[in-house]
């Protein structure tokens, strides 16, 4: 019996070792692809932006995602084997009729692949690991921006041009037209303050886009979804803290304050975001290129109404 303990042990022990081994040498491999990565995906009609984070979880890689739309999230499956990236986004998000297989490997300091698009086809992307936006010192701010004259659409542009039904100027505000187009301001910013008012119709859905790529949210119809997709909200990623009443058909306000990656959001005065990190961009963003200055721009393609008047930017100067 004594001796049959013992090869059960010894065999126990090398179990343990070789899954240990196994495990350290899983992780070796996954570390040059590890944090945040800027995604690109090209295809036929134009590139579209994506994010990826891979972390390590008990030696296991983790994936979380930001697909062409939608939110961060986890994905099923992620591995690195000889050399070779691969991660799965299901085919329920993708619209799509098989799971998309995103397979990757570096290529200097960039991510190069190809993943089976849902047209049947082949799409190349590219990655780039996602900068830090770090700032040193205090922000000085220069003077106020006036976006919106309170009268047309002079310095705004629909995303896409012949879309119907359009925005429009109604009683000095501008109005979101339901199912329709995005409006992107034309000028760009880094750092800034933006001071913007809302009236969310009842039922309805928008958002407010910093620098074309983070979206924070506004609406009316979200109540079963997670905190983070609520009014005031980084969507997917932060959620509103002290999240505050919904109030349709009522002018409300926003105060965000964006340098770097640094966030903080207070609504009708209450701060709700208070200087957290943005990880990545959000579904719907304009592009990937997180280290650039981007537009404002108001989401249109959601549901219902909302009004938007005395959008001011402050940005940041040198």
């Amino acid at each position: 019996m004594k001796s049959l303990l013992t090869v059960f042990s010894l065999t126990f022990i090398l179990l343990l070792t070789a899954s240990a081994y196994s495990a350290d040498k899983s992780s070796s491999s996954a570390k040059p692809f590890l944090g945040r990565w800027d995604l690109t995906l090209k295809t036929p009609e134009k590139d579209l932006p994506s994010w990826l984070e891979l972390t390590l979880d008990g030696g296991a890689l983790k994936a979380q995602f930001v697909g062409r739309w939608g939110n961060a999230r986890p994905l099923p499956h992620a591995q690195v084997a000889n050399g070779k990236l691969t991660f799965v986004s299901p085919k329920e998000d993708e619209g799509s009729k098989q799971d998309l297989v995103f397979e990757g490997k570096l290529s200097g300091k960039k991510l190069v692949g190809t993943v089976n698009a849902p047209d049947g086809g082949t799409w190349s992307w590219t990655g780039e690991q996602a900068p830090s936006l770090k700032r040193t010192g205090t922000p000085k701010w220069g003077k106020p921006v006036q976006l919106f004259n309170g009268k047309d659409l002079t310095g705004w542009a629909p995303d896409k041009p012949n879309a119907q039904p359009q925005w429009t100027v109604v009683d000095g505000t501008l109005v979101s037209p339901g199912h329709g187009p995005e409006l992107i301001n034309s000028s760009k910013f880094r750092d800034f303050k933006l001071h913007i008012e809302f009236n969310c119709g009842q039922g309805a859905n928008s958002g407010v886009y910093l620098r074309g790529r983070y979206e924070v949210q506004l609406e009316d119809n979200s109540t079963q979804e997670p905190p983070s997709h609520h009014t005031g909200g980084v969507y997917g990623f932060i959620a509103p803290n002290p999240e505050q009443p919904r109030k349709p058909g009522e002018w409300q306000s926003f105060d965000i304050t964006l340098v770097g990656r640094t966030i903080t959001v207070a609504q009708n005065g209450t701060t709700i975001i208070d200087h957290q990190e943005i990880p990545g961009i959000t579904g719907g963003a304009l592009d990937s290129h997180e280290e650039l200055p981007g537009p404002i721009y108001l989401q249109g393609s959601e549901d219902g109404h909302v009004a938007y008047r005395n959008i001011v930017v402050t940005p940041a100067v040198k």
